[in-house]
């Protein structure tokens, strides 16, 4: 980043999640002042607690701390839901840089998704120069859970079952990825390079079945091949309202089951063109994932 772009700092919301967390860190190596803003500074990792030039403590929805929170900052990225875009934009003047979702497509709304559509109605019509960017299934964050649950999931079943067979699409990006379009995104504010609001979705390179995805999953765990069969997506939603009573078993909503009916295969041309990332090969990002210890652990062989 330029020297100007130091002189003002980077309010991070949501720096003790997991992808707030991972930009801090890299903001940080690239010598950028960094301000965190948490709920709570205890849930605060100790590295970036030091690291940051402050921790701000506020609830998005209070209007009185938070524009104390934001103030001073060059660029306001909020890595926290974005229902809560309204009230940032209410708290600053700053550009905004927001993490989205893909769930915003789904055919089975939910909270999630009304409020990610909510929030970018928002930065529309607010009309400052900002970025909302939509990723799709994330996973190789430090403390992440969405391959691993799902390979905890698989390292307990003899046959895996499928709604539709796993002939539905899926394409999960890597966190670093993620990262690399949130600095991109903060670079081209700071550089003035922003008319307007401009809403971006972010995904991996490979969009495969998901039956694909789960043997790669199974492969890379070193928990061999399982028999997957096909169930119809009713009868997977019924049983996944009795696991989530049985002790030991991750549990899965039913809404997951249905979005597992939904091909999630995205254009990743304006990614690469606008924000200069070329996202990573599913076959890369796992391989490192599932063969490197998470927390301390090694994944189980």
């Amino acid at each position: 980043m330029s020297e100007t772009a130091l002189s003002a700092p980077v309010c991070v919301i949501g720096a003790n999640g997991r992808s707030g967390a991972a930009l801090c860190r890299a903001l940080i190596a690239e010598k950028v002042q960094v301000i965190a803003v948490v709920r709570s500074a205890g849930k605060l990792a100790p590295d970036l607690a030091s690291s940051c030039k402050a921790v701000r403590i506020a609830e998005l929805t209070d209007p009185v701390a938070l524009p104390i929170a934001l103030e001073g900052a060059s660029v306001v990225v909020n890595t926290a839901h974005a229902r809560h875009i309204p009230e940032i934009l209410a708290a600053t003047r700053a550009p905004v840089v927001a993490l989205g979702s893909t769930r915003k497509f789904t055919k089975w709304p939910d909270d999630h998704g009304q409020g990610v559509l909510a929030g970018e109605a928002a930065l529309r019509e607010d009309g400052r120069p900002s970025f909302i960017l939509h990723p799709t299934m994330i996973y190789g964050a430090q403390g992440e859970d969405n391959v691993q649950r799902l390979a905890l999931l698989l390292e307990r079943l003899p046959i895996v079952p499928l709604p539709g067979g796993g002939r539905s699409l899926v394409q999960p990006i890597h966190q670093a990825d993620v990262t690399r379009a949130l600095l991109a995104a903060i670079h081209l504010l700071i550089k003035g390079d922003v008319a307007a609001p401009e809403s971006i979705v972010i995904a991996g390179a490979d969009a495969v079945p998901y039956r694909t995805f789960v043997r790669m999953v199974l492969m890379f765990s070193g928990l061999g091949g399982r028999p997957i069969i096909s169930l119809p997506g009713w009868l997977l939603i019924a049983a996944s309202r009795i696991t989530k009573h049985i002790p030991g078993l991750p549990r899965i909503a039913p809404e997951e089951v249905r979005r597992l009916l939904e091909d999630k295969n995205f254009d990743t041309t304006p990614m690469q063109r606008r924000l200069g990332v070329h996202p990573t090969s599913l076959t890369a990002g796992l391989q490192h994932l599932l063969a490197t210890p998470q927390n301390g652990t090694e994944t189980k062989a």
